[in-house]
């Protein structure tokens, strides 16, 4: 018998390949950083996207060209039951429904699934864009759209732009998707979220100008906005993911 068959009786439980667990981690990693720059662009871009729609509302040109049209067209071709059902959609998606509406299902993700990490991130980003969305209205001072394009006047007081409906719509949206994406990423699910995402803020929008309490420049700045709210949402979960895939490249090897 030679050596190494007398060593291997010898050892009842012999090493894994070593190394190949660390090689794994290292792996995941990599791809853990990609998506961290990928968090860094959708930070760039949303925030981009607002600044180039608020020169334009401050100048008054190229996209803020298109707000009293937009306007304008959609108060004359308001009916009766489009206007329920898109006050219904208003309703549901502002400063009074949405916040139960995210409280319910953060308490849902920590309480029955035990997803606590993603639970406060959903609320964290809510946060975040409230009050990003109330400290610009403050400062760009932007007035309401005039009060007989309005459905029913003086139910909104305050400023205009961004709109706080919006952003908060495409913030939940954006945010619960990638949570819910991310644990099980394949492209057929993503067209589906990206569909929703784009269904669920496309009607709120829609409700804000056509009820004649924003213009198109508020709604876009908005969607911007809670892109690069997603973009920070991103940056931090990924980073989390790759400090945990440093841990499981430093362990030593188990035993088999």
């Amino acid at each position: 018998m030679s050596d190494a068959q007398r060593s291997e009786e010898r050892s009842p439980h012999p090493q894994a390949r070593p190394g190949l667990g660390a090689l794994t981690a290292r792996v995941r990693g990599h791809g853990q950083q990609v998506a961290v720059g990928v968090g860094v662009l959708l930070v760039v871009l949303g925030t981009a996207g607002f600044l180039g729609v608020l020169d334009a509302v401050q100048e008054a040109e190229d996209l803020a060209a298109l707000d009293d049209p937009v306007l304008t067209a959609l108060a004359a071709g308001r009916s009766d039951v489009l206007t329920v059902v898109l006050t219904a959609i208003t309703t549901v998606s502002g400063p009074t429904v949405l916040p139960i509406i995210v409280l319910v299902a953060a308490l849902a993700w920590g309480l029955v699934r035990g997803r606590w990490w993603q639970a406060g991130l959903l609320a964290a980003a809510m946060v975040v864009s409230t009050l990003v969305s109330v400290a610009i209205k403050g400062i760009v001072a932007r007035p309401r759209p005039p009060v007989d394009t309005m459905t029913v006047a003086g139910v909104e007081s305050t400023y205009s732009f961004p709109s706080g409906h919006t952003i908060g719509a495409a913030t939940l949206l954006l945010v619960a998707g990638y949570l819910a994406w991310v644990r099980r990423p394949a492209w057929a699910s993503l067209l589906g979220w990206l569909a929703l995402i784009v269904l669920g803020t496309g009607l709120v929008g829609l409700s804000r100008l056509y009820l004649g309490y924003h213009f198109l420049t508020d709604v876009t700045a908005s969607v911007a906005l809670a892109v690069a709210v997603l973009g920070g949402v991103v940056i931090v979960d990924r980073r989390r993911a790759v400090r945990a895939a440093q841990v499981t490249a430093a362990a030593p090897p188990t035993a088999t």
